[in-house]
């Protein structure tokens, strides 16, 4: 077993795993705040964190990682989200904690050991706070207690890379009458008449309002609860850096009289849409719901799998680009190893639990979650040496094993025999002589569909028999073939035919 090397946000370099208990990993993972759907650059950290979780199982044992990802159940928006729809907010959160569920598990994410909910340690918090209180770094003001973030002014900024000076030169924070500090943070405030409530924290005896808390004291609060007042790892979106990140580590390192909260702490890049951020202005906005449901300006459905291999394809720590073309190679290769399962096994419909993995694929996670050299090589290795053996040979176990480890457990062979996934991308659009743009008949969108699959394994095995014979049939139907790195296009001529497009399988 490789040593585990993982990227330090701290440190700013790659730090070995060393766990505070050599038998016993801990992991925290923030999680969403549920008053929508997950867009799809929710879903990456999700997918990321699965991947090191899995490490992590394979290397302890799963017995001996504890992975806590939470759920923020008390936020402004969620309550601005029921004043909206007049609904409660127990229903709000509910439904929508149920959604991000089901969307990640659609993308092959395995249910964390712990899914806290913030309102399940209200008590915790407000403990917290008040230790923080009586040691001088925090106070109450107007109903609100506040960090105090002079108390910590030596270590505060060590996450982020910045001194307080520069942060307050810089900041955009709520200046409000009640600071002493720009920078201070709230870690309780009161509620208005109608927000959900609970009792305070209390100084000298007396409680300083009946209120909620602050969005950072809680992922402290359930933290120290389920991995204690240190742990391995802490991991996030690199927005979560600053400030939530930051005042995490101050609150609880003051709170629990310890150095650091956590020993590595990592952080995923952002998500962008064909090259540009994710923007409801820009039109590029979805969430995970609208490519698995095919609304979405692909305009297909896109199974979860798919989404998966695509985010793995780039490192977590560099900026993700998810683009139309990437799903549609994604799929093609999925699709060649879901009808290769056919006949590669005796038993197609047979389950892998992954404990077969390639160890150098084990190699490649265990150098800071390595994916790129998995999923645009090793993997198509795996797959030419497979293909090359027998029916139920070692390759072939290697090969299926090491995809059930990755996450591509439920490989559904039926379903993409069918070509299911795309077979009702009726709405695909292709260019056509003069500007103008018309719909692909049902049969010649399944058609680009089977010929993009085709493409795709055929890069990785080299061999282009199927694609070749494709492309003879569909120009003999009349259809002209335009095939680039940007993808296929498939542009019916004067002489199409659309009764030889039924024969071409």
């Amino acid at each position: 077993m490789s040593e585990i090397q993982l990227h330090n946000s701290l440190t700013r370099k790659k730090d070995p795993l060393v766990p505070i208990d050599p038998g016993n990993v801990g992991m925290y993972v923030c999680g969403p705040t549920v008053y929508d759907r997950a867009h799809l650059g929710n879903a990456r950290p999700a997918v990321v964190f699965d991947v090191l979780f899995r490490l992590l199982r394979h290397a302890y044992g799963p017995e001996h990682v504890t992975y806590v990802r939470n759920i923020t159940d008390v936020d402004d928006k969620i309550n601005a989200r029921a004043r909206e729809t007049g609904r409660p907010i127990s229903e709000i959160t509910a439904e929508t904690a149920r959604w991000y569920m089901e969307d990640m598990a659609a993308l092959g994410v395995l249910e964390p050991t712990h899914q806290p909910r913030a309102t399940a340690y209200i008590p915790q918090m407000v403990e917290m706070i008040e230790t923080l209180m009586s040691e001088g770094h925090a106070y109450a003001r107007e109903g609100h207690v506040l960090f105090d973030v002079d108390s910590w002014r030596e270590r505060y900024g060590r996450l982020s890379g910045r001194s307080v000076d520069d942060m307050i030169a810089g900041a955009r924070v709520e200046v409000a009458p009640y600071k002493r500090n720009p920078m201070d943070f709230v870690l309780w405030k009161p509620s208005a008449e109608g927000e959900p409530a609970w009792p305070g924290p209390k100084e000298n005896g007396v409680e300083v309002s009946r209120g909620r808390p602050g969005w950072h004291i809680e992922c402290s609060a359930m933290a120290t609860e389920l991995l204690g007042p240190e742990f391995d790892i802490h991991g996030g979106g690199n927005d979560l850096m600053f400030p939530h990140h930051e005042n995490e580590i101050a609150q609880s390192c003051c709170a629990n009289h310890t150095e650091r909260m956590a020993r590595i702490w990592m952080h995923n890049e952002m998500l962008q849409v064909e090259g540009r951020k994710m923007s409801k202005s820009l039109g590029n906005f979805f969430t995970v719901h609208d490519l698995l449901d095919g609304n979405w300006s692909g305009g297909w459905k896109v199974p979860g799998e798919v989404i998966r291999f695509v985010f793995l394809q780039t490192h977590y720590r560099k900026p993700m680009d998810w683009t139309e073309r990437k799903a549609r190679e994604a799929w093609g290769h999925l699709g060649a190893w879901h009808r290769f399962k056919r006949h590669a096994l005796s038993d197609p419909a047979r389950s892998f639990s992954g404990e077969g993995v390639d160890e150098e694929v084990i190699a490649a996670l265990s150098d800071d979650l390595n994916t790129p050299l998995i999923f645009q090589r090793r993997l198509f290795e795996l797959a030419g040496d497979a293909k090359m053996s027998s029916v139920d040979s070692p390759e072939v176990e290697r090969f299926f094993e090491t995809l059930a480890f990755l996450g591509f457990l439920d490989l559904d062979v039926e379903r993409h025999s069918r070509r299911a996934a795309v077979a009702n991308a009726v709405t695909s659009r292709i260019g056509v002589k003069g500007g103008s743009v018309q719909l692909l008949p049902g049969d010649l969108a399944r058609l680009r569909d089977r010929l993009v699959e085709a493409r795709a394994e055929a890069q990785a095995t080299r061999d282009f028999g199927t694609v070749d014979a494709l492309k003879r049939a569909l120009v003999d139907a009349g259809v002209e073939v335009r095939m680039s790195k940007d993808g296929v296009e498939l542009v019916p001529g004067p002489d199409f035919d659309p009764a030889k497009l039924e024969a071409i399988e």
